[in-house]
């Protein structure tokens, strides 16, 4: 009997702590289909679903990372010398585009830029082994996935040898993004000179939603005048095959060098701000206009375009405005003639997906490329349940078949191209640190456009009927799935 009257308390005070936690849920008026599948998650996973909510689902907008004085002074700096010659030319097409960015989070235009696409692993990692062995003053590095393999050790040396050097070096790496690498293979670093720092480091009792903020952004940064930016992390299967008859990863990163890197530097110091607590404002990090207009003329590597005017764009879970994903829904909406996008995931918010449709809809030839396979089947059958929403609107939609498709990209009318980190999904869209580098140049767009319809012979078609005669049963998982995409 006493037992009974312990087990009956016990379920009255956990049905209490659900009941009032789905309370929590509704009073934060999330988006309506975030709000049925976190009610659901707590209705129908006793226990296991109050921790996942714990850990994963409890709203945050109010954190915040970066304090606003130091948000200030990395503006300042990035952009001064256009805070006293003025704005440069931008292209009437995409002056909204730009305005949005620069009012929103503070990201200009930026002239004069030299771009370089890799579309291959391996010629991503020589030119950037190159250009870090070129440094003189600093070198700033961040990934979300640095491994502890060939392509980790290669860049982690070429690091060091810098360090012997005199070069300044700091490393940020996503905490969760690297659970899997030994804590040796970054205390070597720093005992020799690196500056290494955990993004969010996921620790008792520290463990609560921080495990769903992550740091998804790729930026290297090198002396303030060569950076990088894009979908690859430092890891062997983005460079080497990994199994007999399969191939690297297929993913796009980009080069840029020029003025536009003082928007990378500021990501990456606000970054560095969040996980050290170290404000760097220096003007040292921010080369004068025609210290960058020297280098770029005896820099000898090949490029698509030489004056890009560029725009460096980031997005964090706790600002108030999704920048990246209102970026492109922007650029959908505004979109005369094609909009061609790539993701290795497509789980679109209901405004996103609205964008894309209603685009379709009024004539421009919309185009989507998923992987034919993600990297995790629950990934997979999200994605899949979204495709159909689309390919009736008109989207011609093309699964990639052979090596997994990892890029993250967007080409529009011949004089937009965005690279970067973003997914086309729930999490990077809300959830995640991310950079996406917007390039308004003509040259630069048509070999994104080219790289485009090269991939797109290594693709098939969705077709809408065959597509809608799938089994029952595959349809039924796909659309279970998808009432949790807003949490995956």
């Amino acid at each position: 009997m006493y037992d009974v009257v312990i087990y009956s308390v016990l379920a009255a005070f956990y049905l209490f702590i659900v009941l009032s936690q789905m309370l929590v849920v509704i009073l934060e008026n999330r988006q309506p289909v975030k709000t049925v599948a976190w009610l659901m998650v707590l209705f129908c996973l006793p226990v296991i679903g109050l921790v996942i909510y714990f850990f994963f689902g409890r709203n945050r907008k109010r954190e915040h990372f970066v304090s606003r004085a130091c948000a200030s002074q990395l503006a300042r700096r990035a952009a001064v010398r256009f805070y006293q010659g003025g704005f440069p030319d931008v292209p009437e097409d995409y002056r909204p585009l730009i305005k949005l960015f620069r009012r929103q989070s503070g990201a200009f235009p930026y002239p004069d830029n030299k771009i370089r696409l890799f579309v291959s692993g391996q010629d991503m990692l020589d030119a950037l082994l190159r250009d870090i062995a070129a440094a003189r003053h600093h070198i700033h590095v961040e990934f979300y996935i640095i491994e502890d393999d060939r392509v980790g050790r290669m860049v982690r040396d070429a690091l060091l040898a810098k360090v012997r050097e005199g070069v300044s070096v700091r490393l940020v790496y996503d905490d969760v993004g690297c659970w899997n690498v030994e804590n040796e293979f970054f205390r070597q670093m720093e005992r020799e000179g690196v500056q290494v720092a955990a993004f969010l480091p996921v620790r008792f009792p520290k463990l609560t939603s921080k495990v769903d903020f992550r740091n998804h952004r790729k930026i290297v940064v090198i002396d303030g005048i060569v950076g990088y930016v894009g979908g690859m992390n430092l890891a062997d299967r983005y460079v080497y095959s990994m199994d007999a008859g399969e191939a690297a990863w297929r993913d796009t990163h980009m080069r840029v060098m020029g003025n536009a890197v003082a928007g990378l530097q500021r990501a990456f110091l606000s970054d560095w701000y969040v996980a050290t607590e170290q404000t760097i404002t220096s003007q040292v990090y921010y080369p004068r206009e025609e210290e960058c207009r020297d280098i770029l003329a005896h820099d000898h590597e090949p490029s698509v375009s030489r004056d890009a005017l560029v725009q460096i764009v980031t997005s964090i879970p706790t600002a108030p405005w999704p920048d990246i994903m209102q970026g492109m829904i922007l650029a959908l909406m505004r979109a005369q003639r094609y909009c061609y996008l790539q993701s290795p995931y497509f789980m679109p918010t209901e405004r996103m997906l609205f964008a894309i449709q209603t685009a379709a809809l009024s004539g421009v030839d919309v185009r989507l490329m998923i992987p034919e396979s993600a990297d995790n089947r629950i990934l997979t059958w999200a994605t899949r349940s979204y495709l159909y929403d689309v390919v009736r609107a008109g989207v011609r939609v093309y699964l990639y078949k052979g090596e997994f498709l990892h890029s993250k990209t967007m080409v529009c009318d011949d004089m937009l191209m965005s690279c970067g980190s973003t997914n086309i999904d729930f999490r990077s869209f809300e959830r995640n640190f991310e950079v996406n580098a917007f390039v308004y140049d003509r040259q630069a767009a048509l070999q994104m456009k080219e790289i485009f319809i090269e991939d797109e012979k290594k693709c098939r078609m969705l077709n809408l009927e065959t597509w809608g005669k799938r089994p029952f049963w595959t349809r039924m998982a796909e659309s279970s799935i998808r009432l949790l995409s807003p949490l995956l």
